[in-house]
Formats: structure tokens, sequence, C-alpha cells
């Protein structure tokens, strides 16, 4: 993989796309600060320590879950190195065993694709139909990480200012405590 060593402020000055743009637009709007890395797409760990290296943050790790029945939908944020286990998040969210949730239905709440889902893109489920859920854990951080619409970049904000725009997007987070095993 490669990768940008320069940690950038602000957004990019080229052009991207309609999500990212979207995204920065909010930021913006919300007068939230953020540091960035640009690198190619992140796809193994060590991809990902080296997007933490040049961060000077912990990547956080976004899930996209449902149901069986694919009627409820989640966003589980969580530290990047800390294993998941559903039993113990579906026994705190008192629901039916939890799964990835499908390409399809992620393009259609969040307009980004397997690899690339963060926070970020809760702007666009505006009809709020996914569910954030944080682990108490990313609380104890003082940055959450996250794509913007695309794994190829990597912005960093204030665990604060996550929390913001989270909530500025109309969701309101679920804090649970996924035990460390």
């Amino acid at each position: 993989m490669t990768i940008d060593k320069t940690l950038y402020t602000g957004r990019p000055t080229e052009k991207r796309s309609a999500v990212e743009e979207a995204i920065f637009d909010k930021l913006d709007q919300l007068g939230i600060s953020y540091a960035r890395v640009d690198h190619e797409h992140a796809d193994t760990m060590e991809d990902c320590l080296a997007v933490e290296a040049v961060l000077r943050a912990k990547i956080c790790k976004n899930l996209f879950l449902c149901n069986r029945q694919k009627t409820q939908f989640y966003m589980l944020m969580m530290p990047g190195d800390k294993p998941f286990k559903t039993k113990n998040l579906t026994a705190q969210l008192n629901c039916a065993r939890l799964s990835f949730g499908d390409a399809d239905k992620l393009m259609e709440y969040l307009h980004t694709t397997p690899g690339s889902v963060s926070a970020l893109e809760l702007i666009f489920d505006t009809e709020i139909d996914v569910r954030v859920v944080i682990d108490k854990d990313l609380m104890k951080d003082e940055y959450i990480s996250g794509h913007p619409g695309i794994s190829t970049s990597t912005l960093r904000l204030t665990r604060d200012n996550m929390l913001k725009y989270i909530k500025a997007a109309g969701h309101e987070p679920t804090f649970i405590d996924l035990a460390a095993e």
C-alpha cells in the first residue's frame, strides 16, 4: 500500500467524490477541525498500522451490522485492536444475533462500500435507519478516526468533535461495554 506520509489539516484541494465532498462540507459547516492522511485502500492490519503512524491516532473499527431479518441496522464503533464478539453485543442491545450487513444496504443508507464505513457517512442516513453503538473503550482515546466515504483517506477528529458530528447527523449513540476477552 502506498501512503502519503504528510499529515494534512482540512479538506483536500483537489476535487473528490460527491460523497467525500458532502462529508467535508458538513465538517466545515459544523466548524470541526481534523487531520487527514491520504493513502491507497487500507485492507490489512499492517496497512492500518502504517496509517496510524502518520495519523498519530489509533484506527477506529466501524462495523455495519444487521439482524437476521435484515430489518434493524447498526454501526458499531470500537477500538481497532479489540476483538468483536457478536454474543456480547447482542446481549447488551437485547436483540437477536447480529451479522454483517449487506453491501447494498450499506450503500443505500450510508452511501459507502464495505471496508470504507465510518461514522462520517451518517449524514446520509437521514431517516435514522442505522443505530449507532459505541464501545466505551473508544471514549478513552483522545481521537476517533474514520474514512470520508472511501478508504483512501482517513480523518482524525477529537472524540468530542466526532460525537458532535454524529449528533448533528441526527443520531444519538448507544454506549456499550464490549469486555475484552
